[in-house]
């Protein structure tokens, strides 16, 4: 297992690194600890598989450093990096058994027999392989063939990282459901520095202890799943993480108070840069009806049933924003006063956040 450190990483498809909005990526610089899960999350042609890539030596980034423990493999192969990595759709050989695939790197590497036999037993069983390891490969379903390449990723025990890119993306979701679980459980067990690309931020936050949000070539946040969704440093991570996203309402300092169309809230101590575009950012659960009026009138435009929870489309003035209940929370019809959790209101300043409102001035 490695930490991984990536240094002022820029790159261009085309070596041109004068336009900086044309970047693949955009001087990131970033630590992954040894034996941690970490994610890359993003939506599609945000960099994520070009770092990952990078990484692991399939592309030469061009700008920037990769250091594994300090050491700088910027300029290695990938078979010098040793790593190991776990392509969206499964690179296997068709005409080989489980146990040959399962086999095939350890083999490469002159491990001896016995040790082979040991570690494709032992992966097996964490993988539920154990009853297909003399079938060939060639008739075997999708989520076994991936089960088989996720295996042969895990199967080496002197690996750096294990590096996986959208392994899941063509698996059934149920099943795409077990094999996350077993990732988890095989990462518990075996404690190996893995980096997992998706663009499914359910796999990405219930998978890693950390997640990498990016856009545009440029990392967003880095932090834990609890903290994406609770404290989104960027407006754009507040967007991307939840379902629904976090609700936004543009709105200006007036002496102590956060004015917005629809209503006013009690500002927090604190001085943003003048000329700073303000807004305000709520989880849906963060608007809840209130018992009495509070100075703030949401009306109802329709409510979507997703079992234990309701999510309420209101109106506040002319914004429009996603409201969460529990099912056996009453809601009004019509016009109703709202009130804000002060402890998940958060400020944001040209997108970037501020504080919440917990200590908002009376």
């Amino acid at each position: 297992m490695a930490e991984i450190t990536i240094s002022d990483l820029r790159h261009a498809y085309d070596g041109d690194l004068s336009d900086p909005s044309k970047l693949a990526l955009k001087g990131i610089n970033h630590v992954w600890r040894d034996g941690g899960a970490y994610a890359l999350l993003g939506p599609s042609g945000c960099g994520k598989s070009s770092m990952l890539n990078m990484i692991s030596g399939l592309v030469r980034p061009t700008a920037g450093r990769i250091l594994f423990d300090g050491r700088d493999v910027t300029d290695l192969r990938p078979e010098e990096r040793n790593i190991a990595q776990v392509f969206q759709f499964p690179v296997l050989y068709d005409t080989m058994t489980v146990a040959e695939n399962l086999a095939f790197p350890l083999r490469n590497r002159r491990i001896a027999p016995a040790q082979i036999t040991r570690r494709v037993n032992e992966v097996a069983e964490m993988l539920d392989l154990g009853p297909l390891l003399k079938r060939r490969a060639a008739g075997l379903g999708a989520a076994d063939k991936q089960k088989i390449s996720l295996g042969r990723g895990l199967v080496r025990e002197d690996v750096a990282a294990i590096l996986f890119d959208e392994p899941l993306t063509v698996i059934d979701p149920q099943v795409k459901f077990d094999l996350r679980r077993k990732l988890k459980l095989v990462h518990e067990t075996l404690k190996l520095t893995l980096v997992y690309v998706t663009h499914d931020q359910s796999e990405a936050l219930t998978f890693a202890d950390q997640v990498v949000v990016m856009s545009h070539g440029e990392v967003m946040q880095a932090a834990t799943p609890e903290e994406l969704y609770d404290r989104p440093s960027h407006s754009f991570v507040g967007r991307f993480i939840g379902s629904p996203g976090m609700n936004f309402l543009p709105c200006a300092l007036d002496g102590n108070q956060i004015r917005f169309d629809g209503g006013t809230i009690p500002a927090p101590a604190l001085a943003p840069r003048p000329g700073s575009q303000l807004t305000l950012g709520l989880r849906p659960h963060a608007i809840q009806p209130a018992d009495a009026p509070t100075g703030i009138t949401a009306d109802l435009i329709e409510v979507e049933d997703r079992g234990p929870w309701r999510i309420a489309d209101i109106a506040i003035g002319t914004n429009h924003l996603k409201m969460k209940l529990k099912d056996d929370v009453p809601l009004p019809s019509g016009s109703f006063p709202v009130r804000f959790d002060p402890d998940a209101t958060l400020l944001y300043a040209d997108d970037l956040l501020t504080g919440d409102l917990r200590h908002a001035q009376a």
